[in-house]
């Protein structure tokens, strides 16, 4: 009975024991930090990832979250310098870098994301309230950004908390106020376009100006060269024609009566109303290119057997005449009735 009695009371201290034993260890993982309170009084901080030991039934560990913290915050109805309402969605991340102030100043995570609201709210009110609109959604967002986040941190120095990033998520117009808005934005842009085209359209016309006169005068000048150009040729080929006809008159006449030949009798249509006998067809009877009327005899010739006019002196040498068609000149006998083949 009594070994019974003994029995039972060692496996109770054992049980003790070992819920004391448990009782008086606790883990703190890589992205948790510890706060040791012991009857409500906060006695170390463990920082450092490991297994660690407490005071059973006396000392509490409150777990405080190493990592960076999200602040959802909702979308708060803004008023700008413009006079323009505006709703900004905006968010933050926060760190808690001291966690006895943090536990001292707001306890627990709810309550910093509660006191951390409040403030964001006041500091979006603050700087969207001294930028406009426009602003707002062009080329400032990210200082405004940066103020806020400044503001933030600052003022949450004193519950151990360090502010990360402040993003504005979203800023829109209230629905009544956004198809004024836009309509009005739309007039702005198509004002603005009409004065761009306007500018480009007069830079157009003057670039034309310039290019036509420009053009002008370089049409000009090349006119001018080309007749200052034209008159030297045209003096050079009458200094080259005046050199060859005074080497050579019968042939520089013959190549000029030919180029005529030439230029006039070119085209398959030409007429012309011209007498054989005239000068301009004078090589076609003689290729000397004298002239094809005869010389003037003052009478008939003599019959045959007549002596010759003069007192009978011997009659001249057979001269050269041009035969009335087209051919060969012939040389005429002593007797009239000869012939030319």
């Amino acid at each position: 009975m009594r070994l019974n009695v003994f029995g039972g009371v060692l496996a109770v201290l054992a049980i003790v024991l070992l819920i004391v034993a448990w009782g008086s260890m606790f883990t703190v993982y890589q992205t948790r930090q510890a706060l040791v309170v012991r009857l409500g009084e906060p006695v170390r901080i463990v920082t450092e990832p490991g297994l660690n030991f407490k005071i059973p039934l006396i000392d509490t560990v409150i777990p405080v979250d190493k990592r960076i913290l999200d602040l959802d915050n909702p979308a708060q109805e803004i008023i700008a310098s413009d006079q323009k309402r505006l709703v900004v969605d905006a968010f933050a991340r926060y760190k808690i870098v001291r966690p006895l102030l943090f536990y001292q100043s707001v306890g627990s995570i709810e309550g910093a994301n509660s006191r951390l609201a409040t403030l964001l709210n006041s500091a979006l009110r603050r700087v969207v309230g001294e930028s406009s609109f426009e602003a707002l959604v062009r080329d400032q967002r990210t200082q405004m950004m940066g103020r806020i986040r400044e503001q933030l941190n600052r003022e949450s120095q004193s519950f151990g908390i360090d502010v990360v990033d402040v993003r504005i998520r979203r800023v829109d117009l209230p629905e009544q106020n956004s198809q004024a808005i836009y309509q009005r934005m739309q007039t702005e842009r198509q004002r603005e376009a009409a004065e761009f085209r306007a500018t480009g359209s007069q830079r157009a016309q003057e670039i034309r100006a310039r290019a036509d006169r420009d053009v002008t005068v370089l049409i000009a000048e090349a006119q001018q060269r080309a007749e200052q150009t034209r008159g030297e040729g045209d003096a050079e080929r009458n200094r080259v024609f005046a050199e060859a006809f005074s080497r050579d008159q019968d042939f520089f006449t013959f190549y000029r009566t030919m180029q005529a030949y030439e230029a006039g009798l070119k085209a398959n249509d030409t007429r012309m109303v011209l007498t054989p006998e005239s000068d301009f067809f004078r090589y076609f009877g003689d290729p000397r290119g004298r002239s094809r009327k005869p010389a003037a005899s003052g009478g008939r010739p003599p019959a045959d057997g007549a002596p010759p006019q003069g007192g009978g002196r011997a009659a001249p040498e057979p001269a050269e005449v041009a035969r009335p068609a087209l051919g060969r000149p012939c040389r005429t006998s002593s007797s009239p009735s000869a012939s030319c083949s």
